[in-house]
């Protein structure tokens, strides 16, 4: 026999009741949250009073603890991790109103990648090119950058590089976020294309898929994704290569998903800023040096990371544009520079090297993992 249905009546009434008390609970959550950042609000005009950095990564990272240790359940902690992330990032705000700088203009993917790791919370201003926000941060008009700064599969973005050997901004985080091309139109037809925008790096990402769907189309080079949406939006008979994000901003329809040839791809992302970091326990220390022009040299240098057992994860070169044939290396080692290991290492190093100066010391970025590439598909610009 079948099991006898509930009468409407007694469902409704209680599916009310449970909705009641659903509201209920809003409105304390409500109520509690403003409470919070009202507080917040306080401690924000007590730092001013006393010139106090807003940002305190260390604060955040017990606060993070501290919530996971009190968590029974059934929320999973990296949803409660994330609802209090939205939390802190608010509390910042009322702070003290950040403005980050990224590679514009609207909707690239650098432009991405500052909204995921700032949680959409500061008021976010494109720049034309990574020199302008390097400039920009350095003079304090706007308190944090984003700039990419290697591809897992186009390798290192040498601008940022350069810069870095230029600049005295410090690297107070590192984000990751997947890679993902969508191919967007004005009607969605993929037959009526004549011409695809992009930048050159998701040309050469979405190779084998262009060559594949569309053999005989005109490929133009833009300056970024977002430019070549805004191109594509012009012409009815073109595509343009970027985000789904490119596509809600600039009225575009998505043609095709995820046309990139690999799958396995991220982008590395630097945060900038003037303050340093304090250590979180899980942290990356980058550090910029020059050797002499003697042989061994860079094996001398590198001698004292590898006899106290720090890890180093990354060297690159780059030419110093000051000197002919003359060198810089940017090395990640994990750790933070005030550990006691970190310090002798450093300080041995100083005397080996003809100049060395540390990039800053931040909490090491999670690697994105692929399967975020849907939300958020940062490319390299």
């Amino acid at each position: 026999m079948e099991k006898p249905q509930p009468g409407v009546e007694p469902f409704e009434k209680e599916l009310t009741e449970l909705r009641g008390k659903i509201d209920g609970i809003d409105t304390q959550i409500v109520s509690l949250i403003n409470e919070r950042l009202g507080v917040s609000a306080a401690v924000g005009d007590l730092k001013r009073q006393y010139d106090s950095k807003v940002l305190d990564r260390s604060r955040e990272s017990l606060i993070m603890d501290r919530i996971c240790r009190l968590n029974q359940g059934p929320v999973d902690d990296t949803v409660l991790q994330y609802i209090f992330s939205v939390i802190m990032a608010a509390s910042r705000e009322l702070q003290k109103p950040q403005t980050i700088a990224y590679l514009g203009p609207e909707a690239t993917h650098s432009h991405l990648a500052a909204l995921s790791h700032f949680r959409h919370s500061g008021h976010f201003v494109p720049y034309r090119n990574i020199a302008e926000i390097f400039a920009e941060v350095e003079r304090g008009g706007c308190q944090n950058g984003v700039v990419p700064v290697e591809n897992s599969i186009e390798g290192a973005v040498t601008h940022t590089l350069d810069m870095l050997f230029e600049s005295d901004v410090k690297i107070i985080a590192e984000h990751y976020q997947a890679i993902s091309h969508d191919l967007l139109s004005l009607w969605g037809n993929l037959d009526e294309v004549e011409v695809v925008y992009s930048h050159p790096q998701p040309f050469a990402q979405c190779r084998s898929w262009l060559q594949r769907n569309l053999p005989e189309v005109v490929l133009e080079e833009c300056s970024s994704t977002a430019q070549a949406a805004q191109k594509a939006a012009t012409n009815p008979k073109s595509a343009a290569i970027a985000s789904s994000k490119a596509a809600q901003v600039y009225g575009l329809q998505v043609v095709e998903s995820k046309i990139e040839d690999s799958s396995r791809n991220e982008t590395r992302f630097l945060v900038l800023g003037r303050e340093d970091q304090a250590p979180t326990g899980n942290d990356k220390t980058s550090v910029m040096f020059v050797t002499s022009h003697i042989p061994g040299a860079l094996f001398t240098t590198l001698e004292p990371v590898a006899d106290t057992g720090l890890n180093m994860v990354k060297l690159e070169s780059r030419p110093t544009k000051r000197e002919n044939w003359s060198y810089f290396f940017i090395m990640d080692i994990e750790g933070h520079k005030d550990d006691a290991r970190m310090k002798r290492v450093l300080d041995t190093m100083k005397g080996l090297c003809l100049y060395l100066k540390v990039l800053g010391s931040y909490p090491k970025g999670e690697h994105a993992g692929y399967r975020n590439a849907d939300e958020s598909s940062p490319e390299v610009l």
